[in-house]
Parts: structure tokens; C-alpha cells; sequence
């Protein structure tokens, strides 16, 4: 993937789009201000906050492709890619975007509760979309952050003036975030019957024989969510890790398999495990039973 910008500071975007440098780790623009810019494909080593009244059409979200949408919020952590190539075209945005520095958060509140803030790690459809009141809210702060680094000299209460408004961001952003995840909840059904069919199809295209056992990022994937969105949603759903559902799955199906007739060694193989032991004592770990035990306990019925 070819990049146009590295954005390894807060300010080197600012400086490409060419508004005010307003603090050495914070950058706050107003793309309503600042005229119509180019296209640019980013990897972004800073955090980034783009709340905007609409997306470029197609744009790049890590590996996958945002379509646009009306009010949303898209959130970046350092290492993270994202943008539109640029094409020679320009064109007027509206909206705000905040970016800072790990420095600047450095052995602070929010550096602790960063692990918390499961936005930033959002792929393309799992963006925030945002009503009006909640826009206007996250706009406001902008505003106030903005209107802090013109109107002030910079001292260390700004600085802490400025931290604790990233971090009111931070948490209505949480909070917006609990409400989409509570709607999706909502209607998890449809995304656990996929989840199922996602390890029946795993299993079907024997994709096991080459990739062993499936993991959670695999399936993940296959539904178009990461890891940590999909954790939520299953654990809120089920009240169990996706982990614990794959592993439940697998000894499922181990059970199937003993049943039919299989030794340990050829179901180990057919589930995907590169050694019979290993399948083994996930089964004990699982069920309190070897799977010799669990067969001859059949027998008995």
C-alpha cells in the first residue's frame, strides 16, 4: 500500500492542509475553515479524531473500506492507517478533527484509561454514527479546545485544561459507543448465526488441514468486525468469550466425531490440532473427561 502522508506528529497534518499550528503536541482543525484540501492516504502515529459531516466515498480504514456517512466519527491510534489517495482532486469538508501526541497523554488519566476506549480500534463499518445532539455535543468541545489554544498563552494548566477536554471526548465517545453497541446487541442474533456458519464453512473447506484450529481474529474477520467489537458483542450476547464459543464449538464437533467411530488421533486431525495430545487435554480441560472416558460412558447408555 503506497502512502501519501506519514502523519508521525499531531501538527504534520496540520501543516499539510496548511492551517495554524496552535501547540507543539495538539493539533485542532476546522475543516469548514480551512478551504477545500486534497486527498491524502495516512499512516497516522498520533491519535486522531475526525468528526465529520461526511467521509470521502471509499475511504481506507486500516485493510478494509469506509462508506460514507452522515454524521460519523472515526477515531485512529498510532500505527494506524486511513485516508483516501490522493487523486489531484480537491475538495470542502466539514467538521473537526483532533489529533495528539502519545507525549502529551504521557502518565496521565487518559493514557491509563486508553485500553478502555474500544472506538480506536474500530475497522470500516464500525464507525460511530453519531445523531445531531450527540455531534453538536463532541462539536462544542472542539470548539472549547480550539478557542483554548488561540486565546491563551501555553502554560501547564493549559495543558491540563486541554487534556481534561480530550478527555470529556474520550468519554462521550464511550458513551456513544455503549448506545451503538447496545443496539447491535439488540440484534446479535443475526450476527451469532453467522459466527456459527463462519466455523461451519471453516470446517467444511477444510481450511483447519492448513490454518489449524480457528481463532477469533479469523472470525472476526469474516463477519467484518475486530476483535475487540465482535468480544463485546458475543460476550454481551452470550455471557461468554468468542474464544470460549469457538472451544465449545470444537468439542462439539469432537463429540460427533468420537461418536461415529474416529480414533483420538484422526478426530485431533479433522478438528485441527497438530498433535492428539493437545486435543486431548482441551477436551479434559472442557468437559472434566478424556475423550476415551466420555466414549466409553456412551457405551454404557
Amino acid at each position: 500500500m503506497t502512502l501519501d502522508l506519514y502523519i508521525n506528529e499531531a501538527n504534520d497534518y496540520a501543516r499539510d492542509i496548511r492551517v495554524p499550528v496552535l501547540h507543539p503536541h495538539v493539533a485542532i482543525i476546522h475543516y469548514d475553515e480551512a478551504g477545500e484540501i486534497r486527498h491524502s492516504l495516512n499512516r497516522i502515529d498520533c491519535y486522531g479524531i475526525f468528526l465529520q459531516r461526511e467521509f470521502p466515498e471509499n475511504l481506507t480504514y486500516g485493510i478494509g473500506t469506509y462508506h460514507e456517512g452522515n454524521g460519523s466519527l472515526i477515531a485512529f491510534a498510532p500505527g494506524q492507517i486511513g485516508g483516501k489517495r490522493d487523486n489531484g482532486t480537491t475538495r470542502q469538508y466539514h467538521g473537526w478533527v483532533l489529533l495528539f501526541d502519545p507525549v502529551f497523554i504521557h502518565g496521565t488519566e487518559i493514557e491509563r484509561r486508553m485500553k478502555d476506549y474500544h472506538f480506536f480500534s474500530y475497522n470500516s463499518n464500525e464507525a460511530l454514527f453519531l445523531n445531531t445532539e450527540e455531534k453538536d455535543t463532541l462539536s462544542g468541545l472542539m470548539a472549547n479546545i480550539r478557542m483554548e489554544l488561540q486565546t491563551t498563552d501555553g502554560d501547564d494548566v493549559q495543558d491540563d485544561i486541554v487534556r481534561d477536554y480530550i478527555l470529556l471526548i474520550l468519554d462521550y465517545c464511550n458513551r456513544f459507543y455503549a448506545r451503538q453497541f447496545k443496539e447491535m446487541t439488540a440484534g446479535s442474533s443475526d450476527i451469532l448465526a453467522r459466527f456459527q456458519q463462519v466455523l461451519i464453512d471453516y470446517y467444511d473447506k477444510g481450511r483447519q488441514r492448513t490454518e489449524g484450529l480457528p481463532s477469533v481474529k479469523y472470525c472476526a474477520s469474516e463477519l467484518c468486525l475486530s476483535p475487540g467489537y465482535f468480544g463485546d458483542i458475543v460476550r454481551g450476547a452470550l455471557g461468554e468469550s468468542p474464544k470460549d464459543y469457538i472451544r465449545g464449538f470444537v468439542i462439539h464437533r469432537a463429540k460427533n466425531l468420537i461418536l461415529s467411530g474416529r480414533s483420538i488421533a484422526q478426530v485431533a486431525d479433522e478438528l485441527g490440532f497438530e498433535y492428539s495430545q493437545h486435543f486431548t487435554r482441551m477436551f479434559k480441560n472442557t468437559t472434566g473427561q478424556t475423550p476415551k472416558q466420555f466414549l466409553e460412558e456412551k457405551r454404557k447408555k
